[in-house]
């Protein structure tokens, strides 16, 4: 009887792991409440179960008698992950640690608990509180759900005046209705993105890459990634020793991981964020093509308990970005139209827009109308183009 595996969400970018599956054979079962989900049709079943209904998600592992349970670059399904893993005794992470780096609330709060840098950060449920707060530390401060995922809902607010519209915007997105207020570092060079993989609780491999926001339309949700990072080795092997002391103290043993830190203007390591899941944004394509470890593969196996030995710390060869296709108004879409530099860089692309369709101005990662992978000859090629991407790669829209 081949291997059963659950797998949480069955979006396009949840797509990989569950076809890596199917090519060795398992049983491939997939859950969310969006039916239409690409990844479904690839599946042997499929059941329409919320992925954050963790009791929900528990019966149905334990009726189908699971041997693996995967949340595939997803923050909200990360957490009922552990808690099934946990309860039916399959391999996975600690329910309570999962949970407190899903959680931006609780992770600033154990950051600070253990000595981590961290920024000046409070969450809170009512926005009368939210005020007394940001009082202390004053603006620049970012406004942020403490459980939505993709960039979404989050707002940087440069009076105090913006508080009340932020505050409501970023409650849309949260589950729990609760709303981080955090003050803003100051950082130097690149906020930092990328994967890592931990074997036995161990940080076994990082591939860390530099962030990428546009400047023209939001400037908080990124539109790319760019491997190698920019930043001096010195500083990544202190976010090394940091990211394993922080593991060491969740007794995180196992699977991928999702990196956002930046570094201040004095050389201070600090978290954004560490999500206890892959990256989306084709990060671990772009780290399989700049490295030729598959941590797309290493997720699956590690989930079924296999050894992962084979995930090692590999250097990035060349210059390689990820780019999400984005439009910088709202509108119908009219045409991608593609430099002929860029046309050469493209290793793969998918394009998930049709003519006429209707288009939002980029503010979360649900706004992506498609997603490339790129090489580029030189790192300054690479961080010109994609910092000022528009003169390579545009959408355009009619209103």
């Amino acid at each position: 009887m081949s291997k059963k595996i659950l797998f949480l969400g069955a979006a396009p970018s949840q797509v990989p792991p569950i076809e890596y599956a199917k090519s060795q054979g398992y049983y491939v079962i997939t859950c969310d409440y969006l039916p239409e989900n690409p990844g479904h049709k690839l599946a042997d079943e499929y059941h329409n179960v919320s992925t954050t209904d963790k009791n929900a998600v528990l019966g149905l592992a334990k009726k189908l008698e699971i041997d693996g349970i995967v949340a595939y670059a997803s923050d909200p399904a990360a957490p009922t992950a552990a808690y099934v893993a946990e309860k039916m005794g399959l391999p996975g992470n600690p329910y309570d640690s999962v949970l407190t780096l899903a959680r931006k609330d609780l992770f600033r709060a154990f950051l600070k608990e253990h000595g981590f840098n961290v920024p000046r950060s409070e969450s809170f449920y009512q926005l009368s509180d939210a005020k007394q707060w940001l009082d202390q530390i004053s603006v620049p401060a970012f406004i942020k759900p403490v459980d939505s995922s993709g960039s979404k809902g989050v707002t940087e607010i440069h009076s105090k005046e913006q508080l009340d519209e932020a505050f409501k915007y970023a409650l849309g997105f949260s589950r729990e209705k609760k709303v981080v207020v955090e003050e803003k570092i100051v950082k130097q060079g690149y906020q930092v993105a990328g994967d890592g993989f931990v074997v036995d609780g161990q940080l076994a491999f990082r591939c860390w890459a530099d962030e990428h926001f546009d400047k023209l339309c939001n400037g908080l949700v990124p539109i790319g990634q760019t491997f190698p990072t920019s930043h001096h080795e010195n500083l990544l092997e202190d976010a090394h020793r940091e990211t394993q002391r922080l593991l060491s103290l969740l007794d995180i043993q196992t699977g991928a991981l999702n990196f956002d830190f930046l570094f201040s203007e004095d050389g201070r390591f600090y978290f954004l964020e560490l999500g206890p899941r892959n990256g989306g944004c084709l990060i671990p394509e772009v780290i399989r093509h700049a490295t030729g470890i598959d941590l797309i593969k290493a997720t699956v196996d590690a989930a079924l308990g296999l050894d992962c030995n084979y995930v090692i710390q590999t250097p990035v060869k060349g210059f390689w970005s990820s780019y999400m296709v984005h439009s910088l108004v709202d509108g119908n879409f009219e045409s991608l139209n593609i430099s002929e530099r860029a046309k050469d860089m493209i290793v793969d692309q998918n394009i998930y827009i049709s003519k006429n369709e209707v288009v939002k101005q980029y503010s979360g990662s649900n706004d992506t109308l498609g997603m490339m992978i790129l090489e580029y000859p030189t790192m300054e090629t690479m961080l010109d183009m994609i910092d000022n991407m528009e003169k390579d790669i545009r959408v355009t829209t009619l209103s």
